[in-house]
């Protein structure tokens, strides 16, 4: 299956230079560009795209934003924020807005391939580590961290609460299956049932939810 991607980014250069490198990819096409978010949001309504490699930083409409509108259409492609710095405050609001994860633009072209393929999969391509020290910047900023629970975590078995808080700590399905002495299905298994309960697309929005409702502190544990 070829996965159809769109690059949104003010620079040229910068698009050229991603364009090139999917082009050698076999699995890959690159089936629409844009230069900021409202020409990205006229070109989404007139082509399949499976993958958006999203900037943050656009005239007009910017990164964010656009991802919120597309985050928030009946199944729309899976959006990948790209940031020119670590730990940034547009990166925070970019999977609040539901992107599937961000990735820095001076990433080696090996990971940005592996990151779209992931992200195609349905996997969060963002570490839950590297999320989870953005959140730990920026968990002030969230509404809900007051609340030290939220009713929607009500839907999850204890077993369920346990892997999630796992999940935010950054730790990965084979972790966490040592943890807590499962197997790694298992554990894969839970995840899924979590997603399903609460409604989430991926182990990144798992994380930010559970800095949301207080199951998780801003340095700390749940």
């Amino acid at each position: 299956m070829t996965i159809r991607v769109m690059l949104v980014d003010d620079q040229v250069l910068l698009r050229t230079g991603f364009r090139m490198v999917l082009a050698a990819q076999p699995d890959m096409e690159v089936v629409a560009e844009a230069g900021d978010g409202v020409e990205a949001l006229q070109e989404l309504r007139t082509t399949e795209v499976d993958v958006v490699l999203m900037d943050v930083r656009m005239p007009k409409l910017d990164g964010v934003e656009t991802t919120r509108r597309i985050c928030a259409d009946t199944d729309p492609p899976k959006v990948l924020i790209l940031t020119t710095f670590d730990l940034d405050e547009y990166a925070f609001s970019g999977l609040k807005a539901g992107a599937s994860g961000f990735m820095l633009k001076d990433v080696p072209p090996a990971e940005l391939l592996a990151a779209i393929r992931s992200v195609h999969s349905g996997d969060a391509v963002v570490a839950p580590s590297t999320t989870r020290r953005l959140l730990d910047r920026f968990a002030p900023m969230l509404p809900g961290t007051q609340q030290p629970q939220h009713k929607e975590l009500e839907r999850l078995t204890e077993r369920e609460r346990e892997v999630m808080v796992l999940v935010a700590q950054g730790l990965s399905n084979g972790e966490i299956a040592a943890r807590l002495v499962l197997s790694e299905a298992t554990v894969k298994t839970h995840v899924g049932r979590i997603l399903t309960k609460l409604g989430l697309r991926d182990r990144v929005q798992v994380v930010v939810l559970a800095y949301e409702t207080g199951l998780v502190r801003a340095g700390g544990h749940g």
